[in-house]
């Protein structure tokens, strides 16, 4: 399949880690290496012989180091095709053939994350080395590029399988790699400047792909593009699904809005949570938390915001579960929940949220700003006679930011900072509440002073009515109907409080 022998390199990298014996086997094979700067110093203090990049070009690292390798006679060498009249012209300008191109970019991406100095990122932009990262690409019939550091375990593997030797398969599945690595760079470099645009973007490049067992079903293939590792570090169980990826997305999104303050504990089955409690002690909310729905708990995702100690590690090592997540775990906890092998175990290492959230459909994307809002006591508006108690606030508090975590149409049944039902995915508010009360019923919660909290307005009063019947005492809504002051009356006529943020929180 079109076999070449690496006869000549150019090597111009940033990350040097992992280098050496790729440089120490192309020396062996006889390869003549051209580099610059710290990679021509790196090789040389390895002992094997480099030619510099200028002593062809005649021209020196100039401008600080922002033109080494921008010159004819590099990108000649690689861009030239294998074939006559190509061959010539190197002859006659006296340019060297390049079989070979390593190539590690400056870090862009991880320069913004570590940074807000504008020089600095500016720096980092690459100009040489994403060139010869395309040059090399484009011309993969004749020429083996390695576009970063990911790929040198790749070729070094390469190297002493086949002495030196490439095939067209090997440079044509380099080539798409560089293409990847350029992409994905200039990608990040458009958002870093578009960052303050008015003009609405929308250009994503995420670097890592893990190919899933499969996706929502086992007929669906599915991949995910993230890095995983960047937010767990999974510590035990069999390999993330797809539909574990889309509950412990839902998870994080819940825990964070209870990241700071007391234990807090939530289950969640299909990415709603049916069961969240805030207690003294982590095993307490474990309890609580359980006990909203000990059915739906079966294979559920299980997150705290706390460590998880050996005590509540007993009590949940009891049910069957698909995740659990937590900051962190005692020893002997770990150790007795890693027994059971297919249980996964993940050690969040933050609750930060993306400032931004996607989703395919139509052949296109939406995007919108995530909904990072969390209404506090301060924000709500009383608007009946009957003031809520500090106690039915702390729990309209709680119910509020947990409702804007289910899907619409939903209602949160709440008391003691413990949710005690929940309706959520209906097509009505009415049937979302007469879910609450129901599944609150069944677990043997007694509704007589909990509080409800609604993802947006009722455009009646029977809601409030139907709650008002089964003992709750407090409602919080976002208001906004024309019709808001019925269920306003309603409340007044029979002694409930009401609170209105002015704030929906729809979730589909």
């Amino acid at each position: 399949m079109a076999q070449k022998k690496i006869k000549s390199a150019l090597i111009s990298v940033y990350s040097k880690d992992g280098l050496a014996p790729i440089a120490q086997k192309l020396n062996e094979l006889g390869v003549k290496i051209y580099s610059t700067g710290g990679t021509q110093k790196y090789i040389e203090e390895l002992g094997i012989s480099v030619e510099a990049v200028e002593n062809v070009t005649s021209y020196p690292s100039i401008l600080d180091g922002r033109v080494k390798t921008l010159h004819p006679k590099v990108f000649g060498g690689l861009l030239a095709r294998r074939e006559d009249a190509h061959l010539a012209q190197l002859e006659e300008y006296d340019i060297p053939e390049l079989d070979l191109v390593i190539v590690d970019l400056y870090p862009f991406e991880d320069t913004v994350a570590n940074t807000n100095d504008e020089n600095e990122i500016i720096e980092k932009i690459d100009i040489g080395g994403i060139s010869l990262i395309r040059a090399g690409g484009k011309n993969y019939k004749d020429v083996v590029v390695v576009p970063s550091k990911e790929e040198y375990q790749m070729f070094l593997d390469l190297l002493n399988e086949k002495g030196g030797y490439t095939d067209l398969a090997d440079r044509k599945e380099f080539a798409l790699r560089s293409f990847k690595v350029s992409s994905n760079y200039d990608v990040n470099i458009f958002n870093y400047f578009a960052e303050d645009s008015s003009e609405p973007v929308f250009k994503k490049s995420l670097h890592q792909a893990t190919v899933l067992r499969y996706g929502e079903n086992p007929h669906q293939q599915g991949v995910f593009y993230g890095d995983f590792e960047a937010k767990f570090e999974k510590l035990n169980g069999k390999k993330i699904s797809y539909n574990n990826l889309v509950d412990i997305d839902a998870a994080v999104n819940i825990m964070s809005e209870f990241e700071n303050g007391k234990p807090a504990f939530a289950v969640l089955k299909h990415t709603n949570a049916c069961g969240l409690a805030v207690r003294d002690t982590v095993l307490e909310a474990w309890k609580d938390a359980l006990a909203g729905d000990s059915i739906s708990a079966f294979g559920g995702i299980l997150i705290s915001n706390t460590t998880i100690d050996l005590a509540t590690a007993e009590e949940i090592d009891k049910i069957f579960y698909e995740v659990l997540i937590a900051p962190n775990y005692d020893a002997d906890a770990l150790a007795l929940l890693s027994k059971k092998s297919k249980r996964t175990l993940l050690k969040i290492k933050d609750f930060n949220l993306g400032k931004k959230t996607f989703k395919s459909l139509l052949n296109g994307v939406i995007e919108q700003d995530n909904d990072l809002k969390t209404e506090t006591a301060a924000d709500f508006k009383s608007v009946t006679n009957k003031k809520a108690t500090e106690a039915e606030i702390e729990d309209l508090v709680f119910a509020n930011k947990l409702v804007k975590h289910l899907k619409s149409n939903t209602i949160v049944l709440a008391k003691n900072n413990q949710l005690v039902g929940m309706g959520c995915g209906q097509t009505s508010r009415v049937d979302a509440l007469k879910q609450a009360i129901i599944k609150a019923k069944h677990f043997g919660f007694d509704l007589q002073g909990s509080v409800m909290a609604s993802d947006a307005f009722f455009p009646f009063p029977d809601c409030v009515e139907i709650a008002n019947n089964a003992g709750i005492t407090a409602v919080v809504q976002p208001g906004g109907s024309i019709k808001d002051q019925l269920s306003v009356d309603y409340c007044n006529d029979n002694n409930l409080a009401m609170m209105m943020t002015g704030v929906r929180h729809f979730r589909h």
